[in-house]
């Protein structure tokens, strides 16, 4: 059976306009609306403009004229957020459908409030946190009544309502704390949050919480969330908490200052997303700060350089925090400073155990495959073997290229369709590179990927001739939501961590296939970081080079949701991964 439409109206958000829609509803060819907008369920959206781009504000009420006239009431007050509605030229969305119930209304505010949160012309959302929830009739229907509504919203405001797509593409969308989580998900963020305000209750210092997980299993969505509702649930019940988010990555530092900036977690000049030795240089141990969470926290130092005079990041990091919160994946290890010896991780993991305080996440979130092509590239990057690939893919691409022409003409493609825009070509750092300036060699204009006679410039060598509107355009996006990077190759140090719709990986020369095993050469690497010696505990020097190439290539093979393309540059691999492809 045909579901009906929801209903959106529009009005000036002011008594005036409020009193005009009740004047129409009145009208008798409007009766159904009328029950719908007034006697059902709605939800509805307070917007108006700040320096250029939106504010809003999203909610949901059982009798929205009621509910209206209390937020224009709380405007007289100053510094609440309906204060500035009488200020700015603000308008008001309310929405209805005649399948509306309480709960469905509150899923289609938290999603209103995650897709707005990631929307580019959204610069704060004034809610706290949203109460996603769980099984419910009609939940199936969800889907489908919020892509209407949101379709009927884009046709009046395409800028502040954007393409699904983008929105669903964009970092901040992956990130966001206003995610529904999975059951796994939510089971560890209740205990790590009993867990932080127990600590804080006891005045229990120097607590860690260690969560593992592969990549794709959710953990920053996981750490974004626990993050988001530990600093509202403090807000609501008016406790002052000291709460800080750390990465390692300059991608997810961009990400996580722009959902704190959004969601309104921090003021404009507010340092609460820090990298680990900022963090470390700016707080001591004798007066430590209330929690510590770190997302990617295998990227953390485990030896000095020279920003960071100390010997180990999270231990620095533990030391001034109460309660530490840490997300961990060894298999995205990629460099000699962040290498872990077994007993220094054991001991971690060991002290986090004692305090009931270890999970883990397993459950894979981000690949859309079936058990069967994800176990195919589970073989690959973790057993170095090579598999037939399975028939049954699960709606999941895989495509073996013999030339890297072919392959960047089909990412291209992909690329071009509004649903997979998200789509671009990835390499083994096995070509030279330079962040800083240093001479090319053979007078090139870019540090470049070079295989026979095709050739394209490394990450964020096209950003240099970009005139400054585009620049500051890029300045919130991360690496592969910007427009000219179609024409350049991403590295594991740029896309760690981030999805792509189809990832176009290019296994270098370093990656080769001998005897039936795929073996992993830092002769071949020009990542000076992953096959220099490391000076161990015990003294001696040793090399990880294979190591590190080995969690580098599981990191470039992990990206894409929908699909993989694969170009080898070793014949003998290329030559085995045809005759997989069958």
């Amino acid at each position: 059976m045909a579901m009906n439409y929801p209903i959106v109206e529009k009005i000036q958000d002011n008594l005036a306009g409020l009193e005009e829609l009740e004047r129409k509803l009145r009208d008798k060819s409007r009766q159904k609306d009328r029950e719908v907008l007034l006697e059902f369920p709605t939800v509805y959206i307070h917007n108006w403009k700040n320096t250029g781009n939106y504010e809003v504000y999203i909610g949901e009420t059982n009798h929205i004229i009621r509910r209206t006239k209390q937020h224009f009431e709380k405007g007289k007050a100053e510094g609440e957020w309906p204060s500035q509605l009488s200020r700015s030229n603000a308008s008001l969305y309310i929405i209805g459908h005649e399948h509306f119930n309480k709960s469905l209304t509150l899923d289609i505010e938290n999603r209103l409030m995650l897709y707005l949160m990631s929307a580019d012309h959204v610069r704060k959302i004034h809610n706290l946190r949203g109460n996603p929830q769980r099984k419910y009739y009609p939940d199936q229907e969800m889907d489908n009544i919020f892509r209407q509504i949101w379709k009927t919203l884009r046709k009046d405001n395409g800028e502040l309502f954007p393409k699904e797509s983008a929105v669903r593409d964009s970092a901040l969308f992956k990130a966001s704390p206003l995610h529904k989580l999975t059951i796994e998900q939510e089971q560890i963020k209740e205990k790590i949050i009993e867990r932080v305000f127990y600590s804080l209750g006891i005045s229990e210092a120097h607590q860690l919480i260690f969560v593992e997980g592969e990549a794709g299993t959710g953990k920053t969505v996981l750490n974004s969330s626990t993050f988001y509702d530990i600093y509202s649930y403090a807000e609501e019940n008016g406790k002052k908490i000291s709460c800080y988010m750390m990465v390692n990555h300059d991608e997810q530092i961009r990400v996580y200052e722009q959902i704190a900036l959004k969601l309104g977690l921090k003021g404009e000049n507010e340092e609460i997303v820090l990298k680990p030795t900022s963090f470390i240089n700016h707080h001591s141990k004798e007066e430590p700060v209330d929690i510590a969470f770190i997302d990617e926290g295998h990227l953390l130092l485990t030896q000095g350089k020279q920003s960071y005079t100390g010997k180990n990041q999270l231990q620095d990091i533990i030391d001034r925090a109460k309660v530490t919160v840490v997300m961990f994946d060894a298999n995205q290890v990629l460099t000699t400073e962040q290498y872990w010896e077994y007993q220094d991780l054991e001991h971690y993991r060991k002290l986090a155990e004692r305090q009931e305080n270890y999970f883990v996440l397993e459950k894979q979130l981000r690949i859309k495959a079936s058990e069967s092509m994800i176990e195919w590239i589970n073989r690959f990057t973790k057993n170095r073997e090579i598999c037939p690939i399975p028939r049954d893919k699960g709606g999941y691409e895989i495509r073996i290229f013999r030339d890297p022409y072919e392959m960047e003409k089909a990412i291209k493609e992909k690329a071009k369709d509004e649903n997979h825009q998200l789509s671009r070509m990835i390499a083994t750092y096995d070509w030279e590179y330079h962040s800083k300036k240093a001479s090319k060699p053979h007078l090139l204009k870019y540090w470049e990927v070079k295989i026979g006679d095709w050739h394209k410039p490394w990450n964020y060598e096209l950003e240099k001739e970009l005139d400054g509107k585009a620049k500051k355009r890029n300045k919130t996006l991360a690496w592969a939501e910007q427009p000219q990077t179609i024409d350049e190759i991403g590295s594991t140090f740029t896309i760690q961590g981030f999805d792509l719709n189809y990832a176009g990986v290019i296994l270098g020369p370093s990656v080769k296939y001998r005897e039936g095993k795929i073996i992993f050469d830092p002769a071949e690497s020009c990542n000076k970081k992953a096959v220099q010696n490391r000076t161990l505990s015990d003294g001696s020097r040793q090399k990880f080079g294979e190591e590190f190439i080995q969690h580098e290539v599981r990191v470039l093979m992990t990206r894409g949701v929908e699909g993989l393309f694969v170009y080898a540059c070793d014949p003998e691999l290329q030559a085995a991964l045809i005759q997989a492809e069958g």
